[in-house]
């Protein structure tokens, strides 16, 4: 980036107008969260001077100092040039209209999991109050913290293969006061749950990337783990034993909600006999189905 003439830059107006023509000059790729590149500028500069990302336009027009300015063309280079996603340049993303911590031990939060939540999963089953959920691959807790906080959940556990997801998890956890709610389980998958456990939803955003889409993904997503996005040749590598296994821990009426995105035909594919209820979202989003534990029993074995 040419920044010869980046102080003549004067006001937040200024650098917003100068992050937008920047991140067009630069193909930046939108995927993280925000698909307006307005919106995304946004986020990126009010947000690196401690602004929210609502605060009016009458503040637009405040002047910077060299200091605010220094920070501002760093990050910006960093989106543009480095093509790192807005979230880890800020170490923050908003998932249903709550702020988490992220780091790239994490994936960015961007799944449609949030419309679903925000609605209390309505339009796919009737929960009892306060009700015992499992949010599976959890990465940075988003769905489970999320799920705790709007559901008023008794008890949420996330779990991750990933130590170092986990940490970040324990952290959101924390923010939010929910130790008395929220267990962080280290796991691959279902291998470390007691047998006895039994959840009212399981939810889960597993790595589901196929091998092709993996060798084109846009440059953002070589920053994210790729434990949390790769997931074989057909992307299902996970989602095969979570089918195998979900029934055992899900209670009677209980049910089982997976993203899969691209890779949704393959699934259907692989258990043509299965009757997937794909869900549909107002807000974006695709390849999300439930199944019931009393279909998971019919397909997939026994529901202890």
């Amino acid at each position: 980036m040419d920044d010869k003439h980046l102080y003549d830059l004067k006001t937040i107006r200024d650098w917003l107008r100068y992050c937008v023509s920047q991140f067009y000059l630069h193909d930046v790729f939108l995927g993280h969260g925000d698909n307006d590149p307005w919106q995304e500028a946004r986020r990126l500069v009010l947000r690196t001077l401690h602004l929210p990302v609502n605060t009016g336009d009458d503040i637009l027009d405040a002047k910077l100092i060299p200091q605010e300015k220094d920070e501002l063309a760093k990050r910006i280079q960093l989106r543009c040039v480095d093509k790192m996603p807005t979230a880890y340049i800020l170490g923050e993303a908003e998932f249903a209209g709550i702020m988490f911590k992220v780091s790239t031990d994490t994936l960015v939060p961007r799944s449609p999991f949030a419309e679903l939540i925000l609605g209390h999963f309505a339009n796919v089953c009737r929960l009892p109050p306060n009700p015992i959920i499992l949010d599976m691959c959890t990465g940075s807790g988003c769905i489970g913290i999320a799920s705790a906080l709007h559901l008023d959940a008794e008890q949420v556990d996330l779990v991750d293969i990933s130590a170092s997801a986990l940490l970040v998890a324990q952290e959101n956890v924390d923010i939010y006061d929910l130790e008395d709610r929220v267990n962080v389980i280290q796991s691959d998958l279902f291998s470390r749950l007691s047998e006895f456990q039994r959840y009212d939803l399981i939810l889960s955003n597993p790595p589901y990337v196929d091998a092709f889409d993996m060798s084109t993904l846009p440059a953002e997503y070589l920053h994210e783990p790729s434990l949390g996005l790769a997931a074989g040749e057909d992307g299902l590598d996970l989602v095969h034993t979570i089918l195998a296994e979900a029934g055992k821990y899900l209670s009677d009426e209980g049910y089982l909600i997976v993203e899969v995105g691209n890779s949704w035909p393959a699934l259907a594919n692989a258990y043509p006999d299965v009757a997937f209820e794909w869900l549909s979202f107002e807000r974006g989003g695709h390849g999300v189905f439930a199944l019931s534990a009393a279909e998971l029993k019919a397909h997939f074995g026994p529901v202890a």
